[in-house]
């Protein structure tokens, strides 16, 4: 047999035994595609992030789109707690979140999930006084170059992650005086319409009992289905995403019913504490 001839003989009966063997590599030789990675959660947001026993990492693997960080300033750390009696000078915004972070996106080749270049939300909650807070924060975010979507002079650079500040409405004054930054601003349902940009103003956050009587039990009335249409619809038109906290959280129809509304509605963050619960909830309504 012409050694050709011989080569091809042999790289066929390979074909054939990997494919009915098994063997490692066979489908690298049949040439078929591999699994993709499954799709990030964009819309899932881990509130209060850092209570559950793997800050951050929780999220990831449940394939959360944004996360929730709440912080506290002591000195110059900022540590991160919901209340200042839980405040632990090891847990701080650097350990649990940024520096984590930063080696994921470093080993992801610049993104946080492998393949889908869309920024991670990070979720900055300021517990104490906004301003000081905020200048502090604006200090340690300025370690991590290029890890960050920045605000520079006018103009929107996409990084792997996108910090926006909440909590104490402080925080706004020194943001808006500043031409270079890298974190945005948590806007209220009263900031619509209002003149901040979504270069400045990227998200609209707010506490559902506030603004709606419906829990999840029942029909939803129509007045707040088209009330919370229209919210949506208006941020939308200025590049701007909505997210509502104080929904129900507990499993059940209740939630369900809350959380299917919110998707028809288009809500880009649905908040939750139950990181499995939203997965499957998405996984099998998206």
């Amino acid at each position: 047999m012409a050694l050709t001839t011989r080569r091809r003989a042999l790289t066929t009966l390979g074909v054939a035994l990997a494919g009915s063997l098994a063997l490692p590599g066979a489908t690298a030789l049949a040439g078929e595609n591999r699994p993709s990675r499954p799709r990030p959660l964009w819309r899932a947001h881990a509130h209060n992030d850092y209570e559950h026993p793997r800050p951050l990492l929780d999220a990831l693997g449940h394939r959360f789109g944004s996360v929730e960080a709440d912080i506290h300033l002591v000195g110059d750390q900022l540590l991160v707690a919901h209340d200042p009696v839980d405040l632990d000078p090891a847990r701080t915004l650097e350990s649990l979140y940024l520096d984590p972070l930063a080696a994921r996106v470093k080993a992801n080749r610049g993104s946080v999930y492998r393949g889908h270049p869309t920024p991670l939300q990070l979720l900055i909650d300021i517990k104490t006084e906004g301003a000081s807070t905020y200048l502090e924060l604006d200090r340690h975010l300025k370690r991590y170059k290029h890890l960050f979507t920045t605000y520079a002079h006018g103009r929107v650079h996409r990084g792997a992650v996108t910090a926006v500040v909440s909590g104490d409405r402080a925080a706004r004054v020194p943001m808006e005086a500043q031409s270079m930054r890298r974190a945005f601003y948590d806007g209220r349902l009263a900031d619509l319409g209002g003149p901040a940009k979504s270069s400045f103003l990227p998200l609209v956050s707010d506490n559902w009992t506030l603004h709606f009587t419906w829990r999840g039990v029942g029909e939803f009335p129509a007045a707040e289905r088209r009330k919370l249409r229209t919210i949506v619809d208006a941020a939308h038109a200025r590049r701007q995403k909505v997210r509502f906290w104080a929904t129900p959280d507990l499993a059940g129809p209740a939630r369900d019913a809350l959380w299917t509304e919110l998707l028809a509605a288009d809500v880009d963050h649905i908040n939750t504490d139950d990181l499995a619960g939203l997965e499957a909830f998405l996984n099998a309504h998206t």
